[in-house]
């Protein structure tokens, strides 16, 4: 079977809720996947920050396999002895005092939810049912009907209400004094992005962090940062809250915490807000199961190993300011932090991404006219040089 032919039967017998760039891949390595022609692509999206740690890491690869040969899933309804492993290594390198593993990162958004109510109820002594989570314009926290219904985007949640708006009132990303409007009694969290990647890499004004940080502490209320695509060495810290030395009250984590093996997600927070859940209020039948919690393992050790998160900074500032530099008059702005870059121009980027792709570069488009740029963290600089090469010849030569 070719290309086409693969399309072909995706379209005719899967649904149709992605619309992917016609490139079939077939296998991948480090920052490059191969289609089922053979040709060779650079990856400038890593599956949206899952693969930081490049495509099929051979370390990563090692214990999947290792783990697989012994036992794959027992569910929590049974203790095993990988688990304890994932927290002590998540402890060590975070700070918090525990964890919760999910699978998916809308489940772990979900569970911090969760986590904020019970404790907003039974810690703060908001009323039965009347717990409110501040949330943000132009957030993306995942797909499910709940957090849908706090999106201000209609392609996410258009056709999916009822809703429940009055639990999460939003405030203007970025305006801090917007959002002192919206606290409440019934105020037990407010829920950020530190950067916003589905926008477009969208970095707020400085102090935005510390400020939310403040006003939790004067007001009882709990800070949770969503760090599931900006965490991890992705924005060029291991968490994107470092560039304000801010530590909130629970972190959201997903996608790269498992390289691109398996799915794992998970929040993190101090026993004195986790332990507001109790045994058999909350869970997931595959949630901190021993493949997961090894891998995970594994995909964090190779982020201090091979010293990621620094990469990301060194390589991140490098391609932005090669990008910076290309001279086109329908480039509007580069943004970014780490390897995780939003280039904007003054038309529609979807037709640029398609050219791109024929020039062996694979990236996506957001917001109609930005192009995201968010490699594997193992990019070379001299993959960047080849890679922008292209992108300015692309931009320039087509209309």
């Amino acid at each position: 079977m070719n290309t086409q032919d693969y399309i072909a039967m995706e379209n005719e017998l899967g649904a149709h809720n992605y619309h992917p760039l016609d490139v079939v891949v077939e296998k991948a390595e480090g920052a490059w996947v191969y289609d089922v022609e053979g040709k060779k692509y650079l990856d400038c999206l890593a599956a949206y920050s899952a693969v930081n740690q490049g495509h099929c890491h051979p370390k990563i690869y090692e214990v999947f396999v290792e783990q697989a040969k012994h036992v794959t899933l027992t569910s929590r309804a049974f203790r095993n002895n990988k688990l304890p492993m994932l927290y002590k290594k998540l402890n060590e390198m975070t700070g918090y005092e525990m964890s919760l593993p999910m699978n998916s990162g809308a489940e772990a958004v979900e569970t911090a939810v969760k986590l904020a109510r019970r404790w907003g109820y039974d810690v703060k002594g908001i009323e039965a049912d009347k717990a409110e989570i501040i949330v943000a314009t132009g957030n993306f926290h995942g797909r499910t009907s709940t957090i849908v219904g706090f999106s201000d985007d209609p392609s996410s949640f258009a056709g999916f209400g009822p809703y429940c708006h009055e639990a999460f009132p939003m405030h203007e990303y970025g305006n801090i004094e917007d959002l002192k409007s919206k606290i409440t009694k019934n105020t037990a969290a407010i829920l950020v992005e530190p950067i916003q990647g589905e926008g477009g890499i969208v970095i707020p004004p400085d102090g935005y962090l510390k400020a939310i940080a403040t006003i939790c502490k004067e007001n009882n209320i709990l800070f949770i940062c969503d760090e599931i695509q900006s965490g991890l060495g992705r924005s060029g810290k291991l968490f994107a809250h470092y560039y304000e030395d801010v530590r909130p009250d629970i972190v959201i984590i997903g996608k790269a915490l498992s390289g691109g093996f398996y799915p794992v997600s998970g929040v993190l927070a101090d026993k004195h807000i986790m332990l507001v859940i109790k045994p058999g209020e909350h869970g997931s039948t595959f949630g901190g199961n021993p493949l997961a919690a090894a891998v995970a393992v594994k995909a964090l050790e190779v982020l201090e190993e091979e010293d990621l998160v620094n990469r990301s900074f060194e390589l991140g500032n490098y391609f932005v300011e090669k990008l910076k530099a290309i001279d086109c008059p329908k480039i509007k702005g580069v943004r970014g932090r780490g390897l995780w870059i939003g280039f904007i121009l003054d038309r529609k980027a979807r037709p640029y991404c398609e050219i791109l792709m024929g020039e062996g570069i694979l990236c996506k488009d957001t917001h109609e006219n930005i192009i995201r740029f968010a490699p594997p963290l193992v990019i070379t600089k001299e993959e960047i040089d080849w890679a922008v090469e292209r992108i300015a010849k692309v931009i320039k030569e087509n209309d």
